[in-house]
């Protein structure tokens, strides 16, 4: 019987920068670094966490510019820095190898942070997490070549983001978009996320060297997908075969943030792929 973990909620000190994360499981358990997504922040994976954290050690951050974490006036706002800081958290932390599981912002600081570090990587669990030119929607390349952010922080579309493309909204939480919305409204926020929405486009140009991390190092992978993601397309986590032929791929019906209404099958893949396919040695 799954017996449900206690949740630990901290702060570590990343160069001035106060980090906010979550923690659940035991503390000799396999570690597995959450990373969350756009706007959210690490309470995206609050249910997750309680799934699997009687086997595993599960740790969630928030980044600077979401969630509670506390970054000082003039932090400038770029992925790279943003990966500065998770660089940073995981030392402090002392998590020497781990499984990464990255979801859309995700992506690009885990993948910076996978290529910077490849003998930390016991293995990755990517949930639209876009790598790949062809996975952008004709929606995303608009977004992400634009000079401006028009609506992009407003309820409508931090709303929509949850429940497009998702067959049965009623399964969607309406505490998530709403905490979400909640941080986004906060001082200083807007300057913050304006600042990552329009560095994203050098996520783009840093497709290959992600690619090349993947094929050089193929750390075992689970890809998991929600196929009517109206910015990350299902070619995208097709594409990733091409680099990591080994790795599992679960195409499913429902949007962006695939947890909130596919988390028991999502739990149980993650599970399976965590006990039988990553490369932890303890």
């Amino acid at each position: 019987m799954n017996r449900l973990p206690k949740h630990v909620h901290d702060f570590v000190d990343v160069g001035g920068v106060r980090v906010f994360y979550r923690a659940a499981g035991p503390a000799d358990a396999p570690p597995v670094l959450l990373l969350h997504g756009f706007p959210s922040g690490s309470h995206q994976y609050r249910r997750l966490m309680d799934a699997l954290g009687d086997r595993f050690r599960l740790i969630a951050p928030d980044y600077p510019g979401f969630g509670f974490t506390e970054a000082p006036e003039g932090f400038r706002y770029t992925f790279e820095a943003l990966t500065d800081v998770i660089d940073g958290f995981v030392a402090a932390l002392g998590l020497e190898r781990f499984v990464l599981y990255a979801f859309d912002f995700g992506g690009p600081v885990g993948l910076r942070l996978a290529a910077r570090h490849p003998e930390r990587i016991a293995g990755l669990v990517l949930q639209n997490a876009n790598a790949y030119e062809e996975g952008l929607s004709d929606l995303a390349r608009a977004t992400i070549a634009a000079d401006e952010v028009g609506e992009l922080f407003t309820e409508p579309v931090t709303r929509g983001q949850y429940e497009g493309g998702v067959p049965d909204p009623r399964l969607v939480d309406p505490a998530g978009w709403t905490l979400d919305q909640h941080f986004l409204d906060r001082p200083g926020r807007v300057r913050a996320q304006t600042e990552l929405a329009l560095d994203y486009r050098g996520n783009v140009a840093q497709y290959p060297r992600w690619q090349r991390y993947l094929r050089e190092h193929r750390p075992p992978a689970l890809i998991v997908w929600g196929t009517n993601d109206a910015f990350f397309t299902a070619a995208g986590a097709r594409a990733y075969l091409r680099d990591l032929p080994g790795a599992g791929l679960h195409l499913l019906d429902t949007g962006h943030f695939a947890l909130e209404d596919r988390l028991p099958e999502i739990a149980a893949l993650v599970e399976d792929f965590l006990i039988h396919r990553s490369l932890f040695t303890s």
